[in-house]
């Protein structure tokens, strides 16, 4: 898993460094809800969050998100403003 903003490598980890591998959270989450094809699982994010940048680096308007994840795809995406 990658995500880059405006070119820039920010994150960058593997499901292996998961505090949870993917099997247990697909067995949990299915105790309390039907997973249909296409549904998310939400576990957080690699370190890298512009939060915790010193000082944090927030995305603006015209930034570029790029994010890929090995065998599923890639994505881009251009932060737009308040219309």
């Amino acid at each position: 898993m990658w995500l880059k903003v405006n070119g820039e490598m920010r994150q960058k980890s593997s499901t292996a460094n998961m505090v949870f591998d993917v099997p247990t959270l697909v067995a949990y989450v299915s105790e309390f809800m039907t997973l249909l094809p296409g549904d998310v699982i939400s576990t957080g994010t690699p370190a890298g969050v512009g939060l915790g940048m010193h000082p944090p680096q927030y995305l603006k308007p015209g930034d570029v998100v790029e994010l890929g994840i090995e065998c599923l795809g890639e994505s881009s995406q251009r932060v737009v403003g308040p219309q």
